[in-house]
């Protein structure tokens, strides 16, 4: 058996994110999902850019605030409390509106952990 308790605050936000990230993953020893904890002000998208993952389903649970998320039908707004659940190949973009009267924080869960499956998606070229 093991167990672990991480604090999301003693973990290091990631580099060149658009919005504070913290990747809880490997501080919880995850092998087969993928945790971050996003806070966005308002402007600020979660995602490096427009995308879908090719395998990984995501979900956004909202810890506070409201998420906007972007796809190509219409944009969602969730709000605390709730979870947007993303299927694989549905390009998203997850963010806080510029006109939010305060940030949001988001519990992303993804699984598998797959890193390296996400596609840049240009609603453009629809």
């Amino acid at each position: 058996m093991g167990y672990r308790v991480v604090d999301a605050d003693a973990v290091d936000p990631a580099p060149d994110r658009p919005c504070e990230c913290r990747k809880l993953s490997e501080p919880g020893g995850l092998d087969h999902a993928a945790i971050n904890r996003f806070r966005a002000e308002p402007g600020e998208q979660l995602p490096l850019a427009y995308h879908y993952h090719e395998t990984q389903q995501e979900a956004f649970y909202v810890l506070s605030g409201t998420l906007a998320v972007e796809t190509p039908g219409e944009t969602y707004e969730v709000g605390t409390d709730e979870l947007f659940v993303v299927d694989p190949e549905s390009p998203q973009r997850a963010y806080n509106p510029a006109d939010a009267n305060g940030s949001v924080t988001v519990l992303a869960v993804g699984a598998p952990p797959a890193a390296d499956d996400a596609v840049a998606y240009d609603p453009a070229d629809e």
